[in-house]
């Protein structure tokens, strides 16, 4: 495990861009909610295969892509960078950091761009392309969660308020 902040894929021309936040699967540190009923190795071994999900269902994405680390940048992990750009996720909470990796694709000139965490089981790789599609029409689209957050958020310009007051 190197620790780097970016790892970049030059094979990526899309003016479109994925965002995918994930926390760096380690033991006692992921899922740790679920883990309080299962445990650390079982909230593990489901968050591996959540991570497993999101790579399968991204991959194939005609867009530029991007996995954004919670702790360090894992080199020979299953996020392969010749398709994904490996980054380090910044800013002092959740809001912050989603913020400040919008502000750097709008600012290296993509024009739409999604955000989704690497846990999500229900999405699918058509639920992606409609979100992609969806920006074509609208400036701002949300894939709203059971919980009262949203699992999916994508915006074709960049809006810092809708950052604010997010954990």
């Amino acid at each position: 495990m190197k620790e780097q902040n970016t790892i970049h894929n030059p094979l990526a021309k899309s003016k479109n861009l994925l965002l995918v936040f994930t926390r760096n699967p380690i033991l006692g540190q992921c899922k740790t909610r679920l883990a309080a009923t299962v445990g650390n190795q079982v909230a593990l071994d489901i968050y591996n295969f959540l991570l497993n999900h999101t790579f399968e269902i991204t991959k194939g994405l005609n867009v530029h892509k991007q996995i954004h680390y919670s702790k360090e940048i894992w080199e020979n992990d299953i996020w392969d960078s010749r398709i994904f750009d490996k980054q380090l996720q910044s800013g002092s909470d959740l809001g912050e950091r989603m913020a400040n990796a919008f502000r750097k694709g709008f600012e290296h000139g993509f024009e739409k761009i999604i955000i989704i965490g690497s846990d999500i089981f229900d999405l699918t790789m058509a639920d992606l392309e409609e979100a992609f599609k969806a920006l074509e029409q609208n400036e701002y689209v949300i894939g709203p969660a059971q919980d009262g957050g949203y699992y999916l958020l994508g915006m074709n310009k960049f809006n810092t308020a809708v950052f604010k007051n997010k954990d």
